[in-house]
């Protein structure tokens, strides 16, 4: 991989140019399907990614996720970051969220998503998402990530690339709120939010600036928004096939963010049984939540049934399904809140604790990736753009972003290889959920190496270190009992993002910026 300075811009010109030289035998490409799930997680299924079966396990319904499972490999430790944009924005560049900057959610061009509050301001993050360089106009560059997003690399190597559903890439009036600018040849139902308005299309898929666009036709028909976008994304892969072509399919299911609509084909296999965790019934909400993840699982498994009508193409199709962070853990869901949505982990989206950022990963690839294996090697949602395009034999290709992502390609077929993989985290910024420090919220850094997660709390400079091995829930903070590796960690955390070239907040009292975390103590 050649990476140019971050801050040349790559005219498509030039990135055409190179194709001859990055396009393998289009005959022998295989065809790349991401399925990306919003807010699952880690328990929220069926398949086990624990050592034991769970409560939550039990609950719920994910019949396609366990036939995926035994078609592949299923990895046990996938993570991301705690919110939706900086995941999305790593996944498409390739950067670590403290290189690209898109720390919180995007959506107004121009306009923080942070909470008020606190003791610090928070530094002026790339609240205009990423963009891409081939495009992208003085206006887009405004407080934005400029890259070469991977799809435009596929691309130019012979492959259709269609995205269907989510795509939260950049905010409003800006280029990359269309995905047809980031590389995508199709684009279905994917525009600057970053969740839907409504799943129903009795309300015509909601309003104002969450609405979802593009699927005008269902409107009325009673078809839930899940079901729409894979209706269309069968549509795309036919066309692909139909021309000849190898294809990327981005699947970016909506679900199953908020708000939980009732999916009606799935809400009464929730209404009358005594769920294992509460002892009780689901409430309405819960019912809702567990009828919008079994209508994803469907989601996937028509598209495995079409692979199935189509022996050839299956023969030929690697599959990836992910989580963007972790599963929702305050209101409206039901129960303990941060102690009973992600069990046996703690808290959930927006926090830095293993219930904000363990996601559920399985991957097939027929005759690479062995049925019904378990890799037990860390991967962070970065390493998908040097991977798909490892997959894609794209190699020798130009970016004008520095990528930090590591390919995992060869862990698929292997399960018995394991490797070692230091991953950082970096939100400076306060989440519209909470700010409770104690459930891992707030401005945050953190380092994951070995058995070992630290975390680093700016505002308080308060540091806390897991042994997420022995302690999944992170209840027992070692920070005090293992000084030295405590010390280790925030030295070599301190040393990463000042190498990417972190931001920092700032103390509201005097206007000074916050000490990294080896220099608080």
């Amino acid at each position: 991989m050649k990476t140019l300075n971050k801050h040349t811009f790559l005219p498509l010109a030039a990135l055409a140019s190179i194709s001859p030289a990055i396009a393998a035998d289009v005959a022998r490409q295989p065809n790349i399907i991401m399925f990306l799930v919003d807010d699952m997680g880690w328990q929220d299924t069926s398949v086990p990614f624990w050592s034991d079966t769970t409560a939550l396990n039990r609950r719920y319904r994910t019949p396609n996720m366990e036939r995926l499972a035994e078609r592949g490999v299923k990895f046990t430790q996938a993570y991301a970051c705690a919110v939706s944009s900086p995941s999305r924005a790593s996944l498409m560049s390739g950067m670590n969220a403290a290189r690209h900057r898109v720390t919180n959610w995007t959506l107004h061009y121009n306009r923080s998503t942070d909470m008020e509050g606190g003791e610090l301001n928070m530094p002026d993050w790339n609240v205009n998402g990423i963009q891409p360089a081939a495009t992208a106009t003085p206006h887009d560059t405004v407080r934005a990530a400029v890259i070469t997003p991977f799809p435009e690399l596929l691309r130019d190597a012979g492959y259709r690339t269609i995205h269907c559903g989510k795509a939260h890439f950049g905010a409003e009036g800006t280029s990359a709120a269309d995905p047809l600018t980031m590389g995508f040849d199709v684009n279905i139902a994917g525009g600057a939010n970053g969740a839907p308005a409504s799943y129903l299309a009795e309300y015509e898929y909601g309003s104002g600036p969450f609405h979802v666009s593009g699927l005008e036709k269902y409107y009325g028909t009673g078809i839930f928004l899940t079901e729409a976008l894979t209706l269309e994304a069968i549509k795309a892969m036919d066309n692909a096939v139909e021309a000849d072509k190898p294809f990327y399919l981005y699947m970016s299911q909506y679900a199953i963010h908020t708000p939980y609509n009732p999916d009606s084909r799935f809400t009464p296999n929730y209404s009358d049984t005594v769920d294992p965790v509460f002892g009780e019934k689901l409430t309405e909400a819960e019912i809702n939540h567990a009828a919008l993840i079994e209508g994803m699982d469907k989601s996937l498994g028509d598209i495995m049934d079409w692979l199935d009508a189509n022996p050839d193409v299956a023969a030929n199709t690697v599959l990836l399904f992910m989580s963007d962070n972790g599963g929702h853990s305050i209101w409206p869901r039901q129960g303990r809140i941060d102690r009973d949505q992600n069990l046996p982990a703690r808290a959930g989206k927006g926090s830095a604790l293993e219930g904000g950022i363990h996601e559920p990963m399985l991957v097939s690839w027929p005759g690479v990736a062995q049925p019904g294996t378990v890799n037990t090697s860390r991967v962070m949602i970065e390493d998908f753009y040097p991977t798909i395009l490892d997959i894609a034999g794209v190699h020798d290709y130009n970016t004008v972003q520095t990528i930090d992502g590591i390919s995992f390609k060869d862990l698929i077929g292997a399960p018995s290889v394991s490797r070692d993989r230091t991953t950082v985290w970096h939100f400076p910024n306060r989440w519209d959920g909470t700010v409770d420090e104690s459930e891992g919220y707030g401005a945050y850094s953190a380092l994951m190496r070995g058995d070992y997660h630290l975390i680093y709390f700016w505002e308080s400079g308060n540091i806390e270190l897991y042994n997420v091995v022995d302690d999944i829930g992170e209840t027992v903070n070692l920070a005090a009992k293992e000084p030295a590796t405590a010390a280790s960690m925030a030295e070599e955390l301190t040393r990463r993002l000042k190498e990417m070239d972190a931001q920092r907040p700032t103390f509201k009292a005097n206007g000074q910026l916050v000490p990294w975390p080896s220099e608080r103590h």
